[in-house]
């Protein structure tokens, strides 16, 4: 572990705050003209799944975690779990869909993202940008149907729906950004 200022505490990364884990959601520097520089963070105990909000002086410190990163293949879900394997040595690891937190519909088969492990214990998925998948149902588009902005709802093949031109027919592979949920283009 190694101690960070307050001023370098960023989004995305892991700290030890009152001895518990936690994943940092949102920072925001403010150097008031009067006074010296603070961090207000946003924290989510990694345990507990609580959410707080923690202001950091500028002279504070913090301990970074180290949160080994892994990359793994998704393979299927299962109840409330997802089941991902290791490419290199085939071992299996289930991890609760609470992490993903609503982003197991952009899981497709043979898909890699990284799993972050504490302790030996999954505490985060990354997904990758952005994902290749197939449209399973799409209503054709009608001649002159232009309230809508040219974009029709589109079903995925994991159950996702995401607005999509009129082009759009059912079979074709899209590219959809993880973050959003928007079409970002077609794919070949």
């Amino acid at each position: 572990m190694s101690k960070l200022k307050a001023g370098n505490i960023k989004k995305g990364i892991y700290v030890l705050h009152n001895g518990k884990p936690h994943y940092v959601t949102k920072t925001q520097f403010v150097s008031p003209g009067k006074g010296s520089a603070f961090t207000r963070a946003k924290l989510q105990n990694l345990r507990s799944g609580a959410t707080i909000e923690f202001t950091f002086k500028s002279h504070d410190s913090v301990e970074e975690l180290d949160v080994e990163s892994r990359e793994l293949q998704f393979l299927y879900n299962m109840d409330d779990e997802v089941v991902f394997m290791d490419p290199r040595s085939y071992e299996q690891t289930n991890v609760s869909v609470s992490l993903l937190d609503g982003k197991e519909k952009f899981l497709v088969p043979e898909l890699n993202v990284y799993i972050q492990l504490y302790e030996d214990k999954a505490i985060g998925v990354k997904l990758p940008p952005k994902v290749k998948m197939e449209v399973t149902e799409a209503e054709d588009a009608v001649a002159g149907d232009r309230q809508n902005a040219g974009k029709k709802p589109v079903v995925m093949e994991t159950g996702l729906v995401v607005q999509a031109p009129l082009f759009v027919k059912k079979g074709e592979s899209l590219l959809i950004d993880t973050e959003t949920g928007a079409y970002l283009s077609r794919s070949n």
